[in-house]
């Protein structure tokens, strides 16, 4: 176990040179080149154009292809698509040899899986043939070419540039069939020499149930996690273009957040949980269970150590670590006098609708004839949910209501008073709370509020739990 598996942020990737300088190399120690891997996503907003944009919804080729009865619309997203790869290409290689190639190499999959996708299109303009059923198997193929580009361009920068890195293709790109997650790893890392070699691996990996129909845009990290368990990792790190910090510094001020040292993997899931993914919780599971430590790191600020999260650890003291939230959240909430003794029925079947539109559950309330469900989705989902359970419940009244989740999280919050002295802060600067939540296990307090008051909760509530003032203490941790 002396080999560390790594992996490196789509922002990242697209700064060739300071992942090189500040990460390969580590400053010219030549003794920590190797004993590595490298899992690689694709390049910043290339995901995005090859699926569907991760914050708004917008389509790109995946998504046009498969919600458009036109032809057009998501043959001009490939062409856009096809362009920015060539721009990320000219700007990492030049007028150069190495960059025709790079160019060569990316055209191919690009040509086959345009074809792949007309093809495609005229056979389900056939009766017998449904397009619905072949659509995971697109979404698959097109994800996997975001991976193998940045692989092949970081592979074939980093020989250019006198290291011995090596090209891991996990894509499975036209494979002859596909294995189980695992068993492609191990078959793909069997002959790796650690001491001597730095293997460049795609962040995609082609298997038999398919990578993205379990884990969708979390399949990366899901490589990443595997390939550490497998291959007997000491350490899982990921190089993101941020700290993992107390707060957001664009909400709070970058002097007044501090990076968090150490946590657990119970606050990566409740990180996890609104959106702020350290790591996806599935992937954390394997690591967490083969007793990996996993460190996030700023790519920019090299010398830092980064958050070091493992199972075990519980802070010295009880306290608060990081205030963090999500936009964008909505409430559905369904009142039905007939729901008294049959809250299990309701829950399943709403919970049910929910997944069927594939948004996600923050959080929730249940009282003897309410339930509300607080969701990760957009206006249209909300409005489709809404509608179904209606359907389902002709009798109930249901209300629907934009939100915001604040969260106060921690290893370890067991403080006498801190609920009340946090509900004081937010009442201070006159912020009603809509509902709030504290398990028994005191990882974290959720409050629920309007969205316009997201920002003012934030910096209170950073102020009140976590800075630092005159007598050396946060004021409500006292």
């Amino acid at each position: 176990m002396n080999h560390t598996v790594e992996k490196i942020g789509g922002t990242s990737m697209s700064e060739y040179e300071a992942v090189r300088d500040n990460v390969i190399l580590k400053g010219n120690n030549s003794n920590d080149i190797y004993q590595r891997v490298f899992v690689v996503s694709a390049y910043g907003g290339m995901t995005d154009l090859l699926l569907e944009n991760k914050k708004n919804g917008k389509p790109g080729v995946y998504g046009l292809f498969a919600n458009t009865s036109s032809g057009d619309e998501w043959r001009e997203a490939f062409d856009a698509l096809r362009q920015q790869m060539f721009a990320m290409n000219q700007s990492l290689f030049g007028e150069t040899e190495l960059g025709k190639q790079a160019d060569e190499f990316i055209s191919e999959r690009l040509n086959d899986a345009e074809r792949v996708l007309s093809d495609l299109e005229r056979l389900c303009q056939h009766g017998h043939f449904e397009l619905q059923a072949h659509l995971f198997t697109v979404r698959e193929m097109l994800a996997s070419l975001g991976e193998a580009h940045s692989a092949w361009n970081m592979t074939h920068l980093l020989q250019r540039d006198g290291i011995n890195a090596r090209f891991m293709d996990l894509s499975g790109w036209q494979a002859d069939g596909a294995e189980s997650l695992d068993n492609m790893i191990t078959k793909s890392f069997a002959g790796v020499d650690y001491a001597s070699e730095l293997p460049i691996a795609t962040g995609y990996t082609h298997c038999d149930k398919g990578l993205m129909a379990s884990f969708d845009r979390g399949y990366s990290e899901m490589t990443f996690s595997r390939i550490a368990v497998l291959t007997g990792a000491r350490e899982a790190i990921i190089h993101k273009e941020y700290h993992l910090s107390s707060a957001d510094p664009r909400l709070v001020g970058a002097d007044k957040v501090v990076p968090i040292g150490r946590t657990n993997y119970d606050v990566a899931d409740q990180l996890a949980n609104l959106g702020m993914e350290a790591i996806h919780p599935r992937a954390a599971k394997g690591l967490r269970q083969a007793d990996i430590p996993l460190r996030v790191m700023n790519t920019f600020e090299p010398e830092h150590s980064g958050t070091l999260i493992t199972g075990d650890y519980v802070s010295d003291q009880p306290r608060v670590e990081i205030i963090a939230g999500r936009r964008r959240v909505y409430s559905i909430e369904l009142f039905d006098q007939d729901m008294m003794g049959s809250i299990d029925e309701y829950d399943t079947a709403i919970l049910k609708t929910v997944a069927r539109f594939k948004a996600h559950v923050v959080s929730k309330d249940i009282n003897a004839n309410t339930i509300t469900h607080y969701v990760g989705a957009n206006l249209k989902t909300v409005n489709r949910i809404r509608r179904t359970l209606e359907e389902l419940y002709p009798d109930a009244e249901i209300n629907t209501r934009k939100v915001a989740v604040v969260s106060a999280i921690g290893s370890d919050m067991k403080v006498p008073g801190m609920l009340a002295k946090t509900v004081s802060a937010l009442s201070e600067v006159n912020i009603s709370i809509l509902a709030m939540h504290q398990s028994i296990r005191q990882v974290d307090m959720q409050f629920i509020l309007d969205e316009d008051d997201y920002d003012l909760a934030v910096q209170s509530l950073h102020r009140c739990l976590i800075e630092v003032h005159d007598h050396g203490e946060a004021i409500c941790a006292a």
